[in-house]
């Protein structure tokens, strides 16, 4: 596993190493030693997925508030994503500011997502899933949300979303 920082402190590209011979690969898609030697104190206490039927399907912007944020390792398992991150920790020095990396389950990178960071995505191709690793029990009365098209981060999504929820059509604006 390689760990890419990112323009956001504490977000992770994380890539794939594989061990490849004449079967194929074997990939290590999480250890915590690898983390912890990357200075990432992660342990995962849930799994969970993201089926997406529709190409420009967007889902977010998404974080858990505190006293259970959480932190993710989200992996794109089937098709391509474009996965954005926005920084809303109040001390960062990249507060309000977010990045977007394309998930690939070709490529088989992941992004470490600390806690205090919205995160949302949309599709690239039909049959989008994701993969979340996350360290905190999800808390519904804790859910919050930043609109997509919030111009207070002025987030640039590669296409107008096909299908979203009318929940994250709502987040009220932030400015």
């Amino acid at each position: 596993m390689m760990f890419r920082p990112t323009p956001l402190p504490g977000v992770m590209e994380v890539l794939p190493a594989p061990s490849r011979d004449a079967r194929g690969a074997f990939t290590r898609l999480w250890c915590a030693e690898d983390f912890a030697a990357a200075g990432i104190g992660f342990r995962p206490v849930q799994a969970s997925r993201s089926d997406n039927a529709r190409r420009h399907t967007l889902r977010g912007m998404h974080y858990q508030a505190a006293p259970r944020a959480e932190a993710k390792l989200v992996r794109c398992i089937s098709g391509r994503v474009h996965d954005v991150v926005l920084d809303l920790r109040p001390d960062s020095p990249a507060h309000r500011r977010w990045i977007a990396v394309t998930l690939s389950a070709r490529e088989g990178n992941a992004l470490f997502i600390p806690p205090g960071c919205a995160h949302g995505f949309m599709t690239l191709t039909e049959d989008a899933a994701l993969d979340y690793l996350i360290d905190a029990p999800h808390a519904p009365e804790l859910a919050r949300g930043v609109r997509w098209d919030d111009p207070a981060f002025g987030i640039a999504w590669p296409a107008t979303p096909a299908v979203m929820s009318e929940r994250d059509r709502s987040w009220p604006d932030h400015g």
